[in-house]
C-alpha cells in the first residue's frame, strides 16, 4: 500500500479522503501524525494555498503529499469567504475560530438577503506533489453548487454544511449520508479525479 502524507490539520477532512482513498490502495497518514506542523496559508487562491501546504508537508516528511484547499464561494458577498473560509470570523472572535463561529457570522451577513439570491458553490482544489520540488503537481478541482439556508439543519459533515442546501433533495449537506455526499461534494468531485490521476503515477505496494 502505498503512503501518502495529508497535508491538513482537519480532521473531517482527513476522514472524508481517508475513506475514499482506502479503496485505492493508498494509506493516508494525517500531517499531524508525523510532527508537521501548519504552515501559513500565505496564497490568494484555492491553488496558490494547496501548493504551498503540499510543498510543506511533503519537504518535512519525504512522503509525497495531497493538500487540500477548500472554500465557500457567495455570490451575494461577492465570492465570499473564499480562501478566508476557515477563518472567516477572525475579524470578531478572539481565540481560536469554530465553524459555528463562521457559520454564524455568514447568516447574519445574509440575514436580508432573498432566497432566489443566496447561491453559493464549494470548491475544492486537490494538489498531489511526488516530493518537494515535484515540477507538475497534479492539480484537480471539484465545485458542488448549492444555496445557503437560513438556518442550520442537520448534525453530519463540518464547516459549513450545515447551511449548505441541496435544492433537489430538500436538506443541506449536513443530513446527507456519507455516500450520497460522497457522490455530490466538491471533494467527491476533485478526489475522483485525482484518483484518475494518481492511478498512472503511483504502483501500490
Amino acid at each position: 500500500m502505498s503512503k501518502i502524507v495529508l497535508a491538513t490539520g482537519n480532521k473531517g477532512k482527513v476522514k472524508e479522503l481517508a475513506q475514499l482513498l482506502a479503496e485505492q490502495s493508498i494509506e493516508i497518514v494525517p500531517q499531524s501524525e508525523l510532527d508537521v506542523s501548519d504552515v501559513a496559508e500565505t496564497g490568494t487562491t484555492f491553488v496558490e494555498n494547496a501548493i504551498i501546504k503540499a510543498r510543506h508537508a511533503a519537504k518535512v516528511t519525504g512522503l509525497p503529499a495531497i493538500a487540500d484547499d477548500s472554500g465557500l464561494e457567495v455570490d451575494a458577498l461577492s465570492g465570499a469567504p473564499g480562501v478566508y473560509s476557515a477563518r472567516y470570523a477572525a475579524d470578531i472572535i478572539e481565540g481560536e475560530v469554530t465553524d459555528d463561529d463562521n457559520t454564524n457570522k455568514l447568516l447574519t451577513a445574509l440575514a436580508n438577503t432573498p432566497n432566489t439570491l443566496r447561491t453559493a458553490r464549494f470548491h475544492c482544489v486537490l494538489v498531489y506533489m511526488k516530493h518537494e520540488n515535484d515540477p507538475t503537481p497534479l492539480i484537480c478541482h471539484g465545485i458542488w453548487e448549492g444555496t445557503i439556508s437560513k438556518n442550520k439543519q442537520g448534525e453530519q459533515g463540518f464547516g459549513y454544511d450545515p447551511v449548505f442546501w441541496q435544492d433537489d433533495l430538500q436538506m443541506s449537506s449536513a443530513q446527507l449520508s456519507r455516500e450520497v455526499k460522497n457522490q455530490r461534494s466538491h471533494r467527491g468531485q476533485a478526489l475522483a479525479k485525482l484518483v484518475e490521476k494518481l492511478a498512472h503515477t503511483i504502483t501500490p505496494k
